[in-house]
């Protein structure tokens, strides 16, 4: 993953800032060939409380490109006590490729205070990869895979996420994973942070 460190200096007015954030390519598999989509997220910052916060875009001015995340939609997860938000499905269209090069962030509260930050992105347009296959069945499972990290990432009957397994070989027993009783399918995430891409696999069933 690519981590960006944001640096802002003190201000009068109560504007909210972009402490942390990152982006990622994501292929999800597709019926005809794999579909790009960004994953992107940041640590946000307001003297009001998140709660205060409205709005965040995403900008590829060169391409005139812009993506808009409503905090009713966008995805909010905490992780070492720090809370994150962003999507997972950032994307222009059916088998087109996600331009490269500088992007722009803006944070926007309910009082239309707003910061924002410059950043590249520059993986290849191509992967590195083949896109990966997960198979389980009979209480095994097996993964096609050349990425460098794979993971199990779990989800129970109604498609709530559970659990991720980290896998350190490519078949196993599925009960050696450890994953928690209510998990009931399982999609592979295959990741190559060296370039910022990953893959991720439609899910199938655990048992």
């Amino acid at each position: 993953m690519l981590f960006l460190a944001v640096v802002f200096s003190g201000c009068s007015r109560a504007e909210p800032k972009i402490a942390f954030g990152f982006i990622q390519l994501v292929y999800y598999q597709d019926k005809n060939k794999p579909q790009e989509y960004f994953s992107f997220f940041i640590i946000p910052e307001d003297d009001d409380g998140l709660e205060n916060l409205e709005d965040l875009y995403l900008y590829h001015d060169r391409e005139q490109l812009r993506w808009h995340i409503k905090s009713d939609d966008w995805i909010s997860y905490t992780h070492e006590e720090k809370t994150w938000i962003g999507s997972r499905s950032i994307a222009i269209g059916e088998d087109e490729i996600l331009p490269r090069g500088q992007y722009r962030a803006v944070l926007v509260n309910k009082g239309g205070e707003k910061s924002e930050r410059n950043f590249s992105f520059d993986a290849p347009e191509e992967p590195r990869f083949p896109f990966p296959n997960l198979e389980i069945s009979g209480g095994s499972y097996t993964v096609t895979s050349s990425y460098p990290v794979n993971r199990l990432v779990c989800y129970d009957e109604q498609g709530k996420y559970v659990f991720t397994a980290r896998l350190d070989t490519l078949s196993g027993s599925v009960n050696d994973l450890n994953i928690p009783a209510p998990a009931r399918t399982a999609a592979l995430w295959a990741e190559d942070a060296e370039y910022f891409m990953s893959a991720y696999t439609d899910v199938t069933a655990l048992r």
